[in-house]
Parts: structure tokens; sequence; C-alpha cells
């Protein structure tokens, strides 16, 4: 049977989302059939992962639309979506117009600092890009309490990361690729945090005149397009999936690179 036929926008957000599972899957940042990731369509729809396949198993033509209200416009699968999964990603999606991608996990170092009365702290590269720039959810239960979306959204604020206490990580972005690199960082973050609290030995503690330029960097970046474009087209050449060039803005003579 012949995929269906598409606009070429909605292909790629597929291509995209699709890809992102994959990539979560082989860099260990799944579970299970729990968690997701969504993609905004145009006319207030997104897309969700059919709820029973595992990350690494989802394809672009198994991903589900929903709208707005939860209701299933097209379900390949059969399987329907994770209930939990549509109270955080119709929240989000609802308030911000911005985002295009929610991305939500339970890594085991994202669990573990969300546990951490101290959340994260700015000590590496990889976290100084989140500081003043990350909201922090009390855990409320599995969330399927469709009255929580108020509260998430008001602690995720303006912000593109959430850390969900005693539960997970958050990201957001304009773009899929935005949110994945955004969720990798973060769990990096986390994962080196634990590593350099495990050894016993002082934290080296960044300024706050050090971590603001640090994020403003980081703002920048994110702003340019262009670093984005090539960090996603890296990732998508993991999978052996090679997507075409983007316009994207010319680098600033200062350069925008982070390295």
């Amino acid at each position: 049977m012949s995929a269906p036929t598409r606009p070429a926008e909605e292909q790629a957000i597929r291509r995209d989302l699709a890809a992102a599972y994959r990539l979560m899957a082989r860099d260990g940042m799944d579970d299970g059939i729990s968690t997701h990731i969504s993609a905004r369509l145009p006319g207030e729809r997104f897309l969700l992962n059919a709820f029973g396949l595992r990350f690494e198993e989802v394809t672009a033509d198994s991903l589900v639309t929903v709208d707005a209200e939860g209701e299933v416009l097209d379900d390949p699968t059969g399987l329907g979506i994770n209930p939990a999964g549509f109270t955080i990603h119709s929240a989000i999606h609802a308030a911000r117009p911005d985002v295009g991608c929610v991305l939500h996990a339970h890594t085991v170092a994202g669990v573990a600092v969300s546990c951490l009365e101290e959340g994260l702290l700015p000590l590496n590269q990889w976290a100084m890009q989140f500081h003043q720039r990350i909201g922090y959810h009390d855990y409320e239960g599995i969330a399927l309490d469709l009255d929580e979306r108020r509260r998430l959204v008001a602690h995720l604020g303006s912000h593109n990361a959430m850390i969900m206490r005693q539960h997970g990580l958050l990201t957001c972005g304009n773009s899929v690729g935005d949110a994945f690199l955004r969720m990798r960082d973060l769990e990096r973050s986390c994962q080196t945090q634990l590593a350099a609290q495990a050894t016993g030995q002082p934290l080296r503690h960044a300024s706050l005149e050090l971590c603001d330029h640090v994020a403003n960097q980081y703002d920048k970046w994110n702003d340019s397009d262009y670093g984005l474009e090539l960090a996603w087209r890296a990732e998508l050449r993991r999978l052996g999936i090679e997507a075409p060039a983007q316009p994207h803005r010319a680098q600033e003579a200062t350069g925008s690179t982070v390295a």
C-alpha cells in the first residue's frame, strides 16, 4: 500500500519528527513506549507517536494526527495516543504559537536532577545556556488531569526548557531539530552535573556574569538558523537521511559557532 500524498511541508515535518524519535532511541534517551515528541502542523493540528510503538519503530507514516481538543484525525496504526502525551503537548502548543516541536523525556540523568532540590546547576558550557532560561514544574502524578495544563504552561513561561520535578525533562523549539538538540544538551548537562557531584570534590561555580554571557551566546547561535540547520542535517545523516539544504541567514562576521 502506497503512502498517502501529503504537502511537502508536512512531509518534511514528519521526516524530522520520525528521525527525532529514532535518534532519541539511538542515544538512549527513550523509555520503552513512554514519553513523546510532538510537532505542529498547519490548521491547529499536531503529530504524536502511536501509543505502543518503541521510539525506534516510529516512522513518518505511523505518526498520529490530533487536533487541539484531542480528537484523533488520522491514526495509521489504530493504536491511538498516550493520554498523558496529549495533556502535556496540547497545553504547550495551544499557549505557545512560537513552538513547532515539544519533546518530553524520562532520561535517568534528567530524572535524577529533577529529584535534586537545587535542580540544574550552571557548572559547564552545556548547562550555562539554560541560565535563567529554564522552568520548573512540580510533580502532580501521571499527567492525565487536563487541569494540569495551565500550570505546565505557567511554569514553562517563555522558556524553551523545563525540568519536571521527580518526572523528567521537557524542551521546545521552533523546529524538531531545535527541540532535539536542546534536549540533548540538557541531558548532557544533567549527566555532567551528576558526574561532577559524584566525585565528592568541591564544585567550581561560574559567575553570574559568565553565565549571562554564555547564555546570550547560545541565544545568538539558536537565532542564527545557520548553525541549527547544519547540526540537524548532521544528525539526520546518522540515520542515513540526506536532507536538502535550506536557505539561511549568513553568519555574522563576528562568528556564531558554539565550540
